[in-house]
């Protein structure tokens, strides 16, 4: 525990230091393995993420209609 006064003396100076320390109460150590941890679930749940808005999005070719390939053609003489 580094709380306390400190003193020093020389040439017959005397000079002190209060010092207040406060330590975490609740705090975790991050180390290389944990941020590597943290880094690889980010990523894989980025993965997972864009595989299902992928899988949702419809890209069955089967459900796809073919009303789209019509053309509807405007019934006026200069277009014929």
């Amino acid at each position: 525990d580094p709380r306390g006064l400190y003193v020093c003396e020389t040439g017959g100076q005397r000079k002190s230091l209060q010092v207040h320390y406060r330590m975490c109460q609740n705090c975790i150590e991050v180390d290389a393995p944990t941020i590597s941890g943290i880094v690889l679930a980010d990523a894989l749940a980025t993965l997972f993420l864009a595989l299902a808005v992928y899988c949702v999005s419809g890209h069955h070719r089967s459900h796809t209609s073919r009303a789209s390939d019509r053309q509807n053609l405007i019934a006026n003489e200069l277009y014929q």
